[in-house]
């Protein structure tokens, strides 16, 4: 199984379209991507097993600062290495851009995504109460360069 990782583009989104909410995430709607990908602080990837978008990772990138806006793998394909590829790829661009650090926050309760930062190097620095909601905090995570 090869992971191919590409540049978002419309196309890209139109093709999940439909699925973004049941498949992906529940946050991140098409008129929103829709925008991101016009906006020139952001870049957006995605995850392609066999042509088949499998996920979609993002950044901001401000000044010599980038942050991840989402990191999502569909539903069905958990756990198959894709997170990690598209984390590499994010990883990757953000030193091309000789960014300082890589930054994001991630549900406390997300042991998965914390494992999958700390591999990476990321470092629990802060905590947003209440982040995602009524007693669910976001960990303010950030990989050094």
């Amino acid at each position: 199984m090869e992971i191919v990782i590409d540049r978002m583009t419309l196309p890209h989104l139109f093709e999940i379209k439909d699925e973004l909410i049941s498949e992906f995430d529940d946050f991140w709607t098409y008129s929103i991507f829709e925008k991101e990908l016009e906006n020139p602080s952001s870049q957006y990837f995605v995850a392609l097993i066999n042509n088949e978008i499998v996920g979609f990772a993002g950044i901001w990138k401000v000044l010599d600062e980038t942050h991840i806006t989402n990191i999502v793998t569909k539903i069905s394909k958990r756990h198959m290495g894709i997170a990690s590829k598209l984390l590499e790829k994010l990883i990757e661009t953000v030193k091309l851009e000789k960014a300082t650090l890589l930054t994001l926050e991630v549900n406390e309760t997300n042991t998965n995504a914390i494992k999958l930062y700390e591999k990476y190097n990321f470092k629990k620095i802060g905590l947003r109460k209440n982040y995602y909601g009524q007693n669910n905090n976001a960990l303010i995570m950030t990989l050094y360069f």
